[in-house]
């Protein structure tokens, strides 16, 4: 008597192009959502370290006014920026390659304003400013 013996086929069987196809426009749309998100939060991670900085600029004239009664200006004797950034630890004037910051209109001994000007591929972020009150402009941006 002879034993039916059961005969395995091995399926050999790849990826067809309906698949490959259905595979590659997944990935598309990943890559069309993540993508602008990741952008997003890179540019928020470098307006981040602008905003710090202005507050240490702020924080240094601060500590200048209480010191010696008014804020750094620009005199004969250097530069307000320069002043602070050798006397009461400001960032020095490029933050990053993104963002530079200099004081608009120049500091008075009872106002300044500081501005972080973005520049390179975060130009079209815009600018953040901080004054002697704590001002923040523009508030859209300190918020996020």
């Amino acid at each position: 008597m002879q034993m039916f013996r059961i005969r395995e086929e091995k399926s050999i069987r790849g990826l067809t192009l309906i698949e490959l196809l259905v595979v590659i426009v997944i990935v598309g749309i990943l890559a069309a959502v993540a993508i602008p998100v990741y952008s997003g939060y890179i540019e928020r991670a470098r307006r981040a370290d602008a905003k710090t900085a202005l507050e240490q600029i702020r924080a240094a004239q601060e500590m200048w006014r209480a010191e010696r009664g008014s804020y750094a200006i620009n005199d004969g004797g250097g530069t307000a920026i320069a002043k602070l950034i050798t006397t009461m630890g400001a960032p020095a004037t490029t933050i990053s390659r993104y963002y530079t910051w200099s004081f608009s209109d120049g500091p008075t001994a009872t106002t300044f304003t500081a501005r972080a000007t973005a520049i390179g591929s975060q130009a079209t972020d815009g600018n953040l400013e901080i004054n002697q009150d704590g001002t923040k402009t523009p508030a859209a941006k300190w918020a996020k």
